[in-house]
């Protein structure tokens, strides 16, 4: 159902051709190249060379558990009002219960910050960040940052990312979002879906295709072919806002007639127009889906790529559950962690389901799940069903047409606009419980699971349409194509009047008197020191697993109450991977703060070092050493939390995405990579004059390991860095380089 084509492609006359086939002059590539959608919007928005783009986005949007960080940040670096329009949303820290009132003193704060800067404001539980945008703001031809990684409004022909704080910090200073010219990747879509196929299973059978290759990491992916126009747009942007986890930079759609539609039905026809590639267009390789070919899909624990089929999965369930099993013990580091057991004379029972988010609560998806609900019972029994529509304008449509009477009656609950099912603060499952959900990921340690605490749950994704399948069988794992149901859904009609009512609407309208409403909670960004002269760094911990994500690095759901205090939020860093981190790193930072005082490093460290002392002008911090850092969530309290520990730097074999490395560089933390590093806790790692290569535009570096007394040199490589990033790099964070632009 999935076709990957690896070597460049020309998508003419409706069908895509290998390049080896078209027989154009390199000439002809790149004039084919300037026909895809999005070298247009590229080039609209890039205001540096074609191949180093420095890229001005038309809007950024963010939740709340980001803003009050990328505020505080711009407010340090100058900032006096948002000069593009910068929309607030409060659809991750929605739960005020959770730490006091601590969470609702964040959007307080996010109002009075929409107030004072000139922004518009969306209060909790009127829609999770995603929807909102694509019901409020996104436009054809336009470009949307976000700090939230599933920033996706491609089926709309808006190009949007989603990256770090720091990096819609730069948009609000009015400087650019810097990336090379990325490669385009042709999604080819031709054929129908069949009754109880969703977006969802398309999207898993997208990633399982892509993710584990790295076939799309960084890259655009370009919606074209016949196929489009057998989606309806909540289809599109379904399977849109999962391409996240492929791991591409960002996607785009070709519009339409349907487009048009959806903007109208919004009250913002005029910000349509039709973007169809011109043919022949060049890509850089292809990725052909065919539509009548996909099945219902399960995408099962740790993972959105370790999808099957449901047909193929539940034909010999026991051989992939026990994998995530063992998975699963590893992590838990015991064998109480149990999948195997769901599987019952040969039937695979879960414990709940979840409907939710910005993939899995859109009108259709929910209308479609009532249908098959419709006159059936979810039972009385272990399992439940939970429905969170996207906004509250999908939850009244789905009322006003009989959709959510239909869920109540089958016994699901119907629940407003929130995020936290995908991210551990909602609807977490019991120890050893397995869930369905249609939502974004799931990741080990990711729906509220705390190993160390002796706590794992598993996660498996599925579209909302087999999950209701599952519901209406009691819970036993049922694929939606062996149901019957009425698909002829009751029409979409959005009622205006309730974001009218409550969202604040302040773009363009700064009031400068208006004062910033502080919590006790909200803490400024410690101060953070420059890069010095040489670098000697502690290893403080060691991350074995070959992909370490976002999650493990900062956790989600339990942390959700400090993101707004850095020195608080720090205390969870790598406790769910390495409960010793903390207490190591910040005996690193209290030795630092040591030598700055007396100008000697402490005794207790000169012993370790041994024979080797560093040079005057060292400056010493800490350093995680992992193999793949950075998968999943854009928020920059993965790398920030280190850097407010004493952290200046990760080695790593590669980063699993851009935008963990951007927030390392944001953060002063240098981005090394090495492929053999053989680091272990408590080794020390010396970079000489780091300073001055950095400054110079150097990319590799030697540096001495001293390990049990003994010295031997590695190499270690940056990667390009841009000279923004350099600089960013030796005056030790983006707040302080903005500082020294401002003197």
């Amino acid at each position: 159902m999935v076709k990957l084509i690896k070597k460049g492609v020309y998508y003419m006359e409706g069908r895509i051709v290998k390049e080896a086939q078209a027989f154009f002059t390199s000439d002809k590539k790149e004039r084919a190249f300037a026909n895809t959608l999005t070298y247009a919007i590229l080039k609209a928005h890039n205001v540096g060379d074609a191949q180093d783009l420095r890229l001005k986005f038309d809007a950024i949007v963010s939740h709340d558990i980001t803003y009050v960080g990328i505020i505080q940040t711009a407010k340090a670096s100058g900032l006096t009002q948002f000069p593009i329009p910068y929309t607030l949303t409060n659809c991750h820290n929605s739960l005020c219960a959770v730490g006091g009132t601590i969470n609702e003193d964040d959007h307080v704060f996010g109002l009075s910050a929409a107030k004072k800067y000139g922004g518009d404001y969306v209060p909790a539980h009127l829609a999770v960040i995603h929807q909102y945008m694509r019901e409020c703001a996104a436009k054809c031809g336009e470009m949307i940052l976000g700090s939230d990684s599933h920033t996706r409004y491609g089926a709309l022909g808006t190009l949007a990312v989603g990256e770090g704080g720091p990096e819609l910090v730069k948009q609000l200073l009015k400087q650019t979002y810097d990336v090379a010219r990325p490669e385009v990747i042709a999604v080819y879509l031709k054929g129908k879906l069949r009754r109880g196929v969703g977006p969802q299973d398309v999207a898993l059978a997208l990633i399982r295709a892509t993710f584990a290759s790295g076939f799309v990491k960084n890259k655009i992916l370009e919606f074209v072919g016949p196929g489009i126009a057998n989606l309806s747009m909540d289809y599109r942007m379904g399977i849109d806002v999962m391409t996240t986890e492929t791991a591409c930079l960002s996607s785009v759609w070709e519009t339409d007639e349907k487009t048009r539609e959806y903007l109208k039905e919004h009250g913002r026809e005029g910000d349509w127009r039709e973007m169809k590639v011109a043919q022949p267009a060049y890509y850089d390789g292809a990725v052909v889906v065919d539509l009548s070919r996909v099945e219902p899909m399960i995408a099962l624990p740790f993972h959105p790529s370790n999808a099957y089929t449901i047909r193929e999965f539940l034909a010999d369930p026991l051989p992939a559950l026990k994998r995530a099993e063992e998975q699963g013990r590893a992590l838990k580091g015991d064998d109480s962690f149990t999948l195997t057991d769901k599987v019952r004379c040969g039937k695979v029972y879960v414990d709940q389901g979840i409907i939710a988010g910005c993939a899995g609560g859109g009108y259709e998806n929910v209308a479609e799940a009532a249908e098959i609900l419709r006159g059936r019972s979810v039972g009385t029994g272990a399992f439940a069903l939970s429905v969170y529509p996207a906004s509250q304008p999908v939850y009244k449509a789905l009322t006003d047409a009989g959709y959510t009477g239909v869920l109540m009656e089958a016994g699901a609950v119907v629940k407003t606009a929130f995020c936290g099912p995908c991210f551990g603060a909602g609807d977490v499952p019991a120890n050893n419980g397995l869930s369905v959900r249609h939502t974004t990921r799931n990741f080990e340690n990711r729906e509220g699971s705390k190993p160390a605490q002796g706590q794992l749950a598993a996660v498996a994704l599925m579209d909302a349409r087999s999950i209701a399948a599952t519901a209406a069988n009691g819970g036993v794992l049922t694929s939606a194509l062996d149901y019957e149901y009425n698909r002829r859904l009751k029409k979409y009609r959005y009622d205006d009047k309730i974001y009218a009512s409550r969202v604040y609407h302040g773009i363009g309208k700064p009031d400068k008197d208006a004062e910033l409403v502080y919590g006790p909670n909200i803490a400024d960004w410690p101060a953070q020191i420059a890069l010095g002269k040489h670098l000697l760094m502690k290893v403080v911990s060691v991350l074995t697993d070959p992909v370490t994500t976002t999650d493990e690095l900062i956790p989600s759901g339990e942390t959700s109450s400090y993101r707004s205090n850095p020195m608080k939020l720090a205390q969870f860093a790598l406790s769910r991977k390495d409960p010793g981190y903390v207490g190591r790193a910040g005996q690193v930072k209290t030795d630092e703060e040591a030598r700055r005082g007396s100008g000697m490093l402490p005794e207790s460290v000169l012993a370790e070092l041994g024979a080797f002392r560093p040079a005057e002008g060292t400056v010493y911090g800490s350093v995680v050493v992992s193999n793949k850092p950075g998968d999943g969530s854009a928020r920059e309290q993965a790398a920030s939390c280190q850097r407010v520990l004493g952290g200046v730097a990760n080695i790593c074999r590669e980063y699993a995405t851009k935008r963990y490395r951007s927030n390392l560089i944001n953060w002063g933390m240098l981005p090394f990579t090495c492929p053999r590093a053989g680091l272990k806790v408590g080794d020390y790692v010396y970079v000489a004059d780091i300073a001055e290569n950095i400054a110079s535009g150097e990319e590799r570096f030697i540096a001495t390991v001293i390990s049990g007394g003994k010295a031997h040199d590695i190499a270690l490589e940056t990667g390009a860095l841009t000279p923004e990033e350099r600089r960013i790099l030796l005056a030790g964070c983006l707040i302080n380089y903005n500082r020294e632009l401002s003197r």
